[in-house]
């Protein structure tokens, strides 16, 4: 007996873009984690979800540069898609209720109302904050011997085993932070110091610990603990300045 072609399901009628912050201990939520804590959340909030087609349907959703796990982040993002047409307001209200706190959801925008382009793509590069714990003076002195350098060699293991890239090619800027604008309590002139680091995406991908890395290591850095790592801003790279645009701006 011939088996049955899958129903095939409508397309979504609206696309949301979703801005949401892993705050706290939520840092430590890995990527899958997050997904199936989002997908019981819909589920909760009874968000009319588009589905895909096909013998296992599964809602439509697409998650887009989600940062390491360990890493705390102001700016992660991900797209639905939905059967009927809703409010954002309502869908923002609904999934801020139902998920975790330290998973915030920071803003809902409809996608149509939006420059063309898929969310991934405008992902171009991040802004970091990451916490030292190391002395200012020579973390500054660090920095610029570290900019000096064309590349900068680190080692990493992947799912492909150990692999050897450059970090320094990624980064588009990295200076001392400005402590007094700070979302980290604790650093100041004299004490521990925090970078200021944005990074361009790309294959291999770098991670601000990749930087850390080699900064250390070209060095002789050495940090008392580890490092705590913030994304503060994820999106469009402006190439003249060097800054982070925002990615669901109108």
């Amino acid at each position: 007996m011939s088996r049955q072609p899958p129903e095939q399901q409508a397309p979504p009628v609206q696309r949301l873009r979703i801005r949401y912050a892993k705050r706290g201990r939520l840092r430590f939520t890995s990527h899958r984690d997050f997904s199936r804590a989002f997908e019981r959340a819909i589920f909760r909030a009874r968000i009319p979800m588009a589905y895909s087609s096909g013998f296992n349907p599964h809602p439509r959703i697409s998650y887009a540069g989600a940062a390491p796990t360990g890493s705390a982040s102001e700016a992660e993002y991900l797209e639905i898609g939905l059967a009927q047409m809703v409010d954002t307001a309502d869908i923002h209200a609904a999934l801020d209720e139902s998920l975790p706190e330290g998973l915030d959801v920071l803003e809902v925008v409809d996608a149509a109302e939006l420059g063309k382009g898929g969310l991934a793509d405008l992902l171009i590069a991040s802004r970091w904050l990451i916490d030292t714990r190391a002395p200012a003076d020579e973390l500054s002195a660090a920095v610029v011997r570290f900019l000096a350098e064309p590349s900068v060699a680190v080692e990493r293991m992947t799912k492909k085993g150990l692999r050897e890239f450059d970090c320094r090619a990624a980064v588009v800027s990295l200076s001392i932070a400005d402590t007094e604008a700070s979302p980290v309590a604790g650093a100041g002139v004299d004490g521990p110091a925090q970078l200021d680091l944005v990074l361009r995406h790309g294959v291999p991908s770098v991670r601000p610990d990749d930087v850390l890395t080699g900064l250390c290591a070209l060095t002789g850095l050495e940090l008392s603990g580890p490092a705590l790592l913030t994304r503060l801003s994820q999106g469009p790279l402006d190439e003249e300045t060097g800054t982070v645009g925002d990615p669901l701006a109108r």
